[in-house]
């Protein structure tokens, strides 16, 4: 992957096809997951691949291209999140009566409608992008570390405190069903 983004630092445009190619599924994946929303993921990948394609002039190999990206992609849902708060909050000091859900919120619901969802989305959003890097994107902590620019010993005890906070709202969610234990996302760990 490292030679096609040396040939679009050097001005070659057609090997950046390739490369959103590569990470296109993995990337809608991972917003999908942070954000809870699908529509609002595919917007995001897309935006997140133009940012790449238009800074990659400043990657610099020090870390792996995929944990640049997923970077870009971090902060990038982050920003859409803060929005959407905003909004959020403007909507209901606009208008504080309850609204009715539009069809792509119940589409939304149902998709993404399940206890691991439901508790992803209870998490503060850099949580849950432990999360969803280390479990759904199976990233080493070494690239999570990169991704987040912290060391790798913060983020593999954040991780730790993440995984049992979500085991206990899981817990609490499926009244006592052991079907997600600390010990099992732990493994993840390795």
């Amino acid at each position: 992957m490292e030679h096609l983004v040396v040939r679009v630092q050097n001005g070659e445009v057609e090997p950046y096809g390739q490369i959103v190619e590569a990470f296109q599924k993995p990337m809608y994946r991972y917003c999908s997951r942070l954000l809870g929303n699908a529509a609002e993921a595919e917007d995001a990948v897309q935006e997140i691949l133009v940012k790449a394609y238009q800074n990659i002039g400043q990657y610099r190999p020090l870390a792996s291209f995929s944990s640049w990206l997923y970077k870009i992609a971090y902060h990038h849902c982050l920003q859409v999140i803060r929005q959407r708060q905003r909004q959020g909050r403007l909507l209901t000091l606009l208008r504080p009566q309850k609204f009715a859900e539009s069809p792509e919120q119940v589409m939304d619901r149902c998709l993404f409608d399940e206890p691991l969802a439901v508790a992803l989305s209870r998490l503060k959003a850099e949580e849950r992008n432990l999360l969803v890097l280390r479990i759904f994107e199976e990233q080493s902590f070494a690239e999570m570390a990169a991704i987040l620019g912290k060391n790798t010993d913060a983020v593999k005890k954040r991780y730790r405190r993440t995984i049992v906070k979500l085991t206990d709202m899981l817990q609490a969610q499926n009244e006592g069903e052991e079907q997600w234990t600390s010990k099992s996302l732990l493994k993840k760990e390795g």
